[in-house]
C-alpha cells in the first residue's frame, strides 16, 4: 500500500474525467503531476501540483484547472476536503476513515509495507570502504562503510539488484611498505632488534602477523635479501590485513558480496584493454597540459604525455594516464577497474569515497561515460570527516593503532547499532561530530535512543496487553479498523503513510540518511501520542476493555512495523526493552 501513490492515481483519474468532459484538452502529459505533504501541515494532508504543471500545455489558468479538479476529488470518499490556494495550489485533507484504514493495511502488508519495485531489477554496483590493506580501518572508514551498506540495503528495498563491492588497493607502493613492516615484526618475533624507518607501519596490529610469518617460514628469511622475500611477504601481509578488515567490517555488521583486487589488473592486459577501448574512440592522445591552477609558467615544466580526452565527457581538463617513464598513473588502473564493472553488466555504479577524493569525481565520471558511451551512470558520494569527542574533549588516540581511533575501537566503545545509526544522522557530505558520551545518553536529544525507546515502548504495551489476555496477534489486529480522532493519532498515521514515498525518494537520491531522519520523526509522533495518553485515558494504547485495547494498539503495532523496516535498512537491530 502507498497512500500517496493511491491519491496521485485518483488525481490522474480525475484529470482523465475532465478530459472526457472536454474541460481539459486531450494529450496532456501527467508525468510531472505529484502528490506530496504540504510544506505547512496546517494546509492539509497532501498537496498536488497538477493545476500548476498542466496550465501551460492546457492553455488555461492554473486556478481554473484547480477548481475543476477539486470538484472531482471531493466526490471521492477518501477526500474530506479539497481547497484551492493562491494561483492554483490544491490542498487535500483525507477523511478520518482513510487514516483509520491505514494501520490494518500496514499489518496486512507486513514486511512488504514500503517496499518498492521502482528499481525494476536494475543492476547496481556499490563500491565502498576500499581502505588500503595496510592496517586496521579508522573511524572515517567506518562512516563510509555504514553509508555504503545502508545505501545498498535501501536500494535493494526499493527493487534494485545490488552488489556490494570492496576494491582492494593492493597494487601500489604502500603494500611494499606494509611487507617491509611485517618483515621487521618477523625479525622481532625472532628476538632481534629493529629500526623503524620513517613512513613504515609500526602499529601493534602487525605483531601477530610477524609471529604468524615466523610460524610459517621459521628463520628462512632472516638473512635473505629483500628480493627473495618481498613478493611472498607482500601477499602474506595483504591477506592478513584483509582478514583483519573483514573481521572489523563484520563487527560493524557489514558483509561484502565481492572483493576486487587492484593487483589483478596488472600484468593481465586488463589495463591495456581499457585504455585501448578509449583509444578506439579517439580519446587517447599525446599532448601537453596547461599549468595547474596556482602554477606559473616559471615553476611548471611542460612535457608531452599520454592523455585521456576527458574534457569531451564533462571534465575540466584532460588527464594523464601514463607517467614520463612509461608506467601507468594511478588513474589508469581505476579506469580499468570501472571498465570491468561496465563489462560485468551493471546498469548503475555508485562509489563511496573519502572527502579527499573531491578532485577525482569529474575524471572518473568522464571515464565511465566514455567507456559505456553514456549508458551507465556513475554517482560518487564523498564522505566528510568524523570529529570524535569524549568528556567534552577531542578524542584521537587508539591503544592498538597508536595514532587514530580504529573502527573496532568504535564498535567496542558504543556498539555497532549506535555507531551505525549516529553515522547516518547527517548527509555524508557534511562533517559529523561523534561524542562518545552523547551517543549513549538516554534522552530525547539522542536520536538513537529516541527511536529505540519508541520501539521498546510499543513492545511493552503489546506485552502488557497479551499478559492481560488480549489477542494482539497481527492476524487479529489486521482485521480491525480503529477510530482515529485525536490530532496526535492522525499525525502518527499520516507519518506512517509517508514511509513508501520516503523509501523511493531516498533510493532515487542515494541518501540513506533520510531514513534515519524519518525514523526520528516517527518516534517523536509516537512519544507525543504516548504523553497525551498520560493526561487523556482514552488515548492510551491499553484500555480496560479488550476490544478497545485492540483498536488502540493496532496503530502502535503498525508503527513498530515501520520502525523495524527503517532500522533494518540502516542495519540497526530494534530493541524490545531498554536497559
Amino acid at each position: 500500500m502507498n497512500l500517496f501513490s493511491d491519491i496521485r492515481a485518483l488525481v490522474i483519474d480525475s484529470i482523465s474525467a475532465l478530459q472526457a468532459e472536454a474541460t481539459l484538452p486531450e494529450g496532456l502529459n501527467t508525468d510531472p503531476v505529484t502528490t506530496e505533504p504540504p510544506r505547512d501541515p496546517a494546509h492539509g494532508d497532501m498537496a498536488t501540483n497538477a493545476a500548476m504543471v498542466l496550465a501551460k500545455p492546457a492553455k488555461m489558468k492554473p486556478r481554473d484547472i484547480a477548481e475543476a479538479l477539486a470538484e472531482k476529488l471531493r466526490a471521492d470518499d477518501r477526500i474530506a476536503s479539497a481547497e484551492v490556494a493562491g494561483p492554483g495550489f490544491l490542498n487535500l485533507r483525507l477523511s478520518n476513515a482513510t487514516w483509520a484504514a491505514l494501520p490494518a493495511a500496514i499489518l496486512t502488508d507486513g514486511t512488504g509495507y514500503g517496499r518498492s519495485d521502482m528499481g525494476a531489477g536494475t543492476k547496481v554496483n556499490i563500491e565502498y570502504v576500499s581502505a588500503n590493506p595496510t592496517g586496521p580501518m579508522h573511524v572515517g572508514h567506518a562512516r563510509g562503510a555504514i553509508v555504503g551498506d545502508a545505501m545498498a540495503s535501501l536500494l535493494a528495498y526499493a527493487g534494485y539488484d545490488v552488489t556490494r563491492e570492496y576494491y582492494i588497493n593492493d597494487g601500489g607502493a604502500q603494500v611494499d611498505v606494509l611487507a617491509r613492516s611485517v618483515y621487521l615484526r618477523y625479525r622481532e618475533a625472532h628476538d632481534l632488534s629493529v629500526d623503524w624507518p620513517e613512513g613504515s607501519y609500526p602499529g601493534d596490529y602487525l605483531i601477530p602477523v610477524g609471529e604468524a610469518l615466523k610460524d610459517k617460514v621459521g628463520d628462512r628469511w632472516l638473512d635473505a635479501p629483500e628480493e627473495e622475500w618481498l613478493a611472498e611477504v607482500r601477499t602474506f601481509a595483504t591477506d592478513a590485513m584483509m582478514d583483519l578488515i573483514r573481521a572489523d567490517l563484520a563487527a560493524l555488521g557489514v558483509h561484502m558480496d565481492n572483493f576486487f583486487s587492484e593487483k589483478s589488473l596488472y600484468g593481465t592486459g586488463r589495463i591495456e584493454d581499457a585504455i585501448q577501448t578509449l583509444d578506439d574512440k579517439g580519446l587517447i592522445y599525446r599532448g601537453v597540459l596547461e599549468p595547474p591552477k596556482g602554477k606559473t609558467p616559471e615553476d611548471w615544466e611542460p612535457r608531452e604525455q599520454t592523455l585521456f580526452r576527458s574534457t569531451e565527457h564533462g571534465d575540466d581538463v584532460d588527464r594523464p594516464i601514463k607517467k614520463s617513464d612509461g608506467s601507468w598513473t594511478y588513474f589508469a588502473p581505476d579506469i580499468a577497474y570501472h571498465y570491468d564493472k561496465v563489462t560485468r553488466g551493471f546498469d548503475m555504479l555508485i562509489d563511496i569515497f573519502g572527502a579527499d577524493h573531491g578532485g577525482y569525481v569529474k575524471r572518473m565520471k568522464a571515464a565511465v561515460s566514455a567507456l559505456s558511451e553514456g549508458s551507465v551512470p556513475l554517482d560518487i558520494k564523498l564522505i566528510q570527516l568524523v570529529k570524535l569527542f569524549k568528556d567534552g574533549q577531542p578524542f584521537k588516540m587508539s591503544k592498538r593503532a597508536g595514532t587514530f581511533v580504529t573502527l573496532r575501537d568504535l564498535v567496542d566503545m558504543v556498539g555497532a547499532d549506535v555507531a551505525r545509526f549516529h553515522m547516518l544522522t547527517r548527509k555524508p557530505d557534511a562533517a559529523l561530530d561523534f561524542d562518545f558520551d552523547k551517543v549513549v545518553e538516554q534522552s530525547k536529544e539522542n536520536p538513537v535512543f529516541y527511536v529505540q525507546y519508541a520501539h521498546a515502548r510499543i513492545c511493552s504495551v503489546l506485552r502488557k496487553a497479551a499478559d492481560a489476555g488480549v489477542d494482539v496477534s497481527d492476524a487479529t489486529l489486521a482485521g480491525l479498523t480503529p477510530v482515529l480522532e485525536d490530532p496526535a493519532e492522525i499525525a502518527l498515521a499520516a507519518k506512517l503513510a509517508e514511509w513508501p514515498r520516503l523509501v523511493e525518494i531516498a533510493a532515487r537520491t542515494h541518501e540513506p540518511h533520510r531514513v534515519a531522519t524519518y525514523l526520528s520523526e516517527v518516534a517523536a509522533d509516537l512519544h507525543g501520542l504516548w504523553n497525551k495518553g498520560n493526561d487523556n485515558v482514552a488515548l492510551r494504547f491499553v484500555q480496560d476493555d479488550p476490544a478497545a485495547t485492540q483498536a488502540k494498539i493496532l496503530l502502535a503495532r503498525a508503527t513498530a512495523v515501520v520502525i523495524c523496516a527503517g532500522l533494518g535498512i540502516l542495519g540497526v537491530t530494534p530493541v524490545e526493552e531498554m536497559r
